[in-house]
């Protein structure tokens, strides 16, 4: 028997009817019972208050597992029994249940859902598609005007160090509460969403706080099959306030399963490595001494992707062990036109479960003709090209290796003021553009630190592991460039390398000397 989507009635999600259609019996404030100041005062919601450990236990665990049993088992009891209350109700737009997967037969094992009412009820993106960062809107949709209804619970730190779990729990409307609530256009079965400090309505960007909140609530869940994904502006984000998805699927992502290479250890003990063997190029955090390293370290590189106008994708892996980082620029090809037809065809907007290896298909056609190289075919559209995952790094490592000092939060500058195209370059993933056609292509190039480096060596102190590394990527870099700038033809193709290198490496020809002693020192030297 032919499975499809069972349709069910939707009738409390706010936003979902015509605002004209009569509303339930409601009392107090706009009647809707949503999440804004009207509805919010004396509103109660359950609160799940989890236990803030930071301590890295051994290898099976992320945190120490404690002896004393949990008043709720939190994935099975409390997400999965909420969010089956929810289904009951009639709160989702389509039966995700009746939707018919299978694993794909091939060496990646890539997972295909037949989704074919998503994108016909799924609520459209109502902002720029270019710019990473965005101003709130409360004018548009936002996760305040949903209904108290599709709220699970509250997920806060415990404020005795002990996991408590209260069925009904007052808002603290000043200290702006997290929730997760259902997605109401689901995935998979117990598809949610965390939606980190909710009433303070943050747009769309990974902070320090945030991130470390989604962790924790990774390790909380303590199963390897749940998993919490992060899609930035320009990677297929569709609302523009600050949120995590997550949900629960048996069976291990292709991505999980892709080889990697270390590329450093650093003095945290956080690891970074490269992805291999696998359509979109990205990294791999793990490690480190407490959970707020490896979480600071993941944090500060999606700050530097963010403040760099470059769209991304974060997967939160095996109970917050591990963590991919996925720069992509599908939505830019798109933009330009180079995307295949054919591709364009299948309505698949690859954002951070599809890149992870679930492909969420719209057509009976793509699902009955899926197989390993359609779906390599889409995921390699969704990549940087290697020279720009390389000079991506090259942001990245530097934003790391300098930790807070270089990481100026000025997210809210930039929300407010245009990116001035002064001394920036215009760049494409995969090949030089027309200044001006793409603001997402243009990126603000930062000044390198070797001099500092280089000083350190000079008086006989040893490098961190990440400057060490970074230093390398620089050399290499450098010595890139140069070849470059010898092989392009006179012009203003010319101009505009030799500005390039300037920007980058700063006077290239006086600078690389310098390069090339430092690489002689690092490599004659044991640099930490």
């Amino acid at each position: 028997m032919m499975l499809g989507i069972k349709r069910v009635p939707t009738v409390v999600s706010n936003y979902q009817k015509d605002e004209t259609e009569e509303t339930a019996h409601r009392s107090g404030g706009c009647g809707k019972n949503c999440l804004g100041s009207c509805c919010i005062p004396g509103a109660k919601l359950p609160l799940y208050a989890f236990k803030k450990l930071n301590k890295i236990g051994g290898e099976e665990d992320v945190l120490p597992i404690e002896d004393k049993e949990p008043p709720v088992a939190f994935l099975d009891s409390l997400i999965l029994g909420e969010w089956e209350d929810r289904m009951q109700r009639g709160l989702f737009r389509y039966d995700v249940t009746a939707c018919e997967t299978k694993v794909i037969p091939g060496e990646y094992g890539f997972i295909a859902q037949l989704n074919e009412g998503r994108h016909l009820k799924k609520r459209p993106t109502e902002f720029r598609v270019d710019k990473v960062l965005q101003p709130f809107d409360g004018n548009k949709f936002n996760f305040t005007k949903v209904g108290q209804e599709e709220v699970l619970f509250q997920f806060e730190a415990s404020g005795d160090g002990e996991v408590q779990f209260f069925p009904s729990a007052p808002i603290d409307v000043e200290n702006a509460p997290s929730v997760v609530a259902i997605n109401v256009s689901p995935i998979e079965y117990g598809h949610v969403l965390l939606i980190p400090r909710i009433l303070e309505c943050l747009p769309q960007r990974i902070d320090r706080d945030s991130f470390l909140l989604a962790l924790y609530m990774a390790v909380e869940a303590g199963n390897p099959y749940f998993r919490l994904g992060y899609n930035s502006l320009g990677a297929f984000a569709t609302i523009n306030h600050l949120h995590f998805q997550a949900y629960y699927l048996a069976v291990p992502f292709p991505i999980e399963k892709a080889p990697t290479k270390k590329i450093t250890t650093l003095n945290d003990e956080v690891i970074i490595s490269e992805l291999l063997n696998y359509p979109v190029r990205g990294l791999v955090f793990e490690g480190g001494n407490t959970l707020q390293d490896l979480s600071d370290t993941v944090s500060d590189a999606c700050i530097c992707l963010q403040e760099n106008n470059i769209p991304y994708n974060v997967l939160i892996s095996d109970r917050g062990k591990r963590i991919f980082l996925l720069p992509q620029c599908y939505a830019e090809k798109q933009a330009l036109g180079e995307v295949s037809p054919e591709l364009l065809d299948t309505q698949v907007n690859p954002a951070v479960w599809e890149i992870s290896g679930h492909m969420v298909l719209k057509r009976r056609k793509d699902y009955d003709e899926a197989s390993d190289e359609n779906a390599w075919r889409l995921l390699a559209e969704v990549s940087l090209s290697d020279e720009r995952f390389r000079e991506v790094n090259e942001l990245i490592f530097e934003a790391i290796a300098n930790g807070e000092d270089s990481i100026q939060n000025t997210a809210d500058t930039m929300l407010k003021e245009p990116v001035e195209e002064q001394n920036t370059i215009t760049k494409s993933s995969h090949r030089t553009m027309v200044a001006g056609t793409q603001e997402c292509l243009v990126q603000q190039v930062k000044s390198l630190p070797v001099h500092r480096i280089f000083q350190v060596l000079e008086q006989g102190g040893n490098v961190c592991s990440t400057h060490f590394a970074y230093a390398e990527l620089m050399v290499n870099r450098s010595s890139h460039l140069q070849r470059q700038k010898s092989d392009t033809p006179s012009g203003d193709g010319q101009r505009m390398l030799s500005m390039r290198c300037a920007t980058v490496t700063g006077k290239i020809d006086e600078s690389n000397g310098r390069f090339q002693e430092l690489d002689g020192v690092i490599k004659s030297r044991n640099v930490g």
